[in-house]
C-alpha cells in the first residue's frame, strides 16, 4: 500500500526559517504587482484631489468627486483582490488570511469611543511584516472591511479606509528583510515604522473627509479653485484641528504594543508560517521497503 509523504516540506521550511528567508505567504506575479500599482496611484488621485487637480480645471471645482471615487474604489479594490488571490493564495494562504482578518475585526472595536485606542494597527504591521507585502494589502483591506460590518461603519468613507490599511501592512511587508534586522533592531524599525503609518493613516483619512466640509467652516475648509498654499494651509489647520488627538494617541498605542507583543507575535507568525511551508509543493513517494520485503 503506497502512503503518501510531503517530503522535505518541514526540513525545507525549517532551514528557510534558520536562514531567515521564510516563503511569503503570496508570492506577486507581473499581473499582482501591476494591479498593486494601479490602485495605489488611482489610490493617490483619489485621496489627493483637492490638493493635485489644477484650480481652472473641472475636478477642481466639481461637487461629485469625492463621491466618484467613492464609488470607483470598491470594484478596483475587488479587481486587485481577486487578481492577488487567483495568481498566488492558496488554500493555507486563505485559512491564514481568515484567521488575521477576524482578529483583526476583532480589535478595532475595541478602541472605539477612545481617542487613539486601535490595537489593530500593531497587528496589521507584524503580520505585513512576517508574511509579505500582497498578503499584508489583502489582509489590511479585508480587516477593515470586516471591522467595518461589525462596527455598522459601512460609508464612502469605507473603500478609503479599506485601501489605507491595505498600504499600511503592505508597508511593512517592503520593510528590509529579517536576514538584515533582527531582535531589538527589527522591534524599533517596526515600531518607529507603526507610528509613522499610524499618523499617516489619520493624514490621507483627513484627505478623503475633508472635502465633504467645503463651506462650513471657511478657515480649515476646502475651497474649490484656490491655488494649492491657500489650500494647503487650511487642510494643515483641519489636520491640526480635529484628528491630531486621534492620531498621535494611535501611534503610541502602536509603539506601545510593539514593543510590548511584537517579539511573541513575530514568533507565533513565523512559526506558523513555517508550518505552512507556503510555497513548498509536496512531493509523493514509495515508502522504504521493510526488511520483510514487505511496504
Amino acid at each position: 500500500m503506497n502512503t503518501p509523504r510531503a517530503l522535505g516540506a518541514t526540513k525545507t521550511a525549517g532551514t528557510a526559517g534558520a536562514a531567515d528567508r521564510q516563503a511569503k505567504a503570496i508570492r506577486l506575479g507581473p499581473r499582482s504587482v501591476a494591479a498593486l500599482v494601479l490602485i495605489s496611484a488611482i489610490g493617490v488621485a483619489a485621496f489627493g484631489w483637492p490638493l493635485l487637480a489644477d484650480s481652472a480645471s473641472g475636478l477642481a471645482h466639481s461637487k461629485d468627486a469625492p463621491w466618484l471615487f467613492a464609488a470607483l474604489l470598491p470594484l478596483l479594490l475587488a479587481v486587485v483582490v481577486a487578481t492577488i488571490a487567483d495568481t498566488g493564495l492558496d488554500a493555507k494562504a486563505i485559512a491564514m488570511l481568515g484567521v488575521l482578518a477576524a482578529a483583526g475585526a476583532a480589535l478595532r472595536p475595541l478602541g472605539a469611543g477612545t481617542a487613539g485606542i486601535e490595537p489593530m494597527f500593531f497587528l496589521m504591521v507584524l503580520s505585513g511584516r512576517v508574511l509579505g507585502p500582497g498578503f499584508g494589502f489583502v489582509l489590511g483591506a479585508v480587516s477593515m472591511f470586516a471591522s467595518a460590518l461589525l462596527t455598522g461603519g459601512v460609508g464612502p468613507w469605507m473603500p478609503f479606509q479599506m485601501l489605507s490599511m491595505g498600504w499600511v501592512s503592505m508597508g511593512a511587508g517592503l520593510l528590509p528583510g529579517p536576514d538584515r534586522m533582527r531582535g531589538r533592531r527589527e522591534l524599533a524599525m517596526l515600531a518607529a515604522y507603526g507610528a509613522v503609518a499610524s499618523l499617516l493613516y489619520g493624514t490621507v483619512m483627513n484627505l478623503q473627509g475633508w472635502p465633504y466640509i467645503g463651506g462650513l467652516t471657511s478657515g480649515v475648509s476646502f475651497v474649490p479653485g484656490d491655488p494649492l498654499p491657500d489650500n494647503l494651509a487650511r487642510f494643515i489647520a483641519y489636520c491640526l484641528a480635529t484628528s491630531l488627538g486621534w492620531d498621535l494617541p494611535r501611534a503610541g498605542v502602536t509603539i506601545a504594543l510593539t514593543l510590548a507583543l511584537g517579539p511573541t507575535l513575530l514568533k507565533a507568525l513565523r512559526r506558523a508560517t513555517r508550518r505552512a511551508a507556503f510555497g513548498t509543493p509536496a512531493e509523493f513517494t514509495d515508502p522504504a521497503p521493510r526488511p520483510d520485503g514487505s511496504r
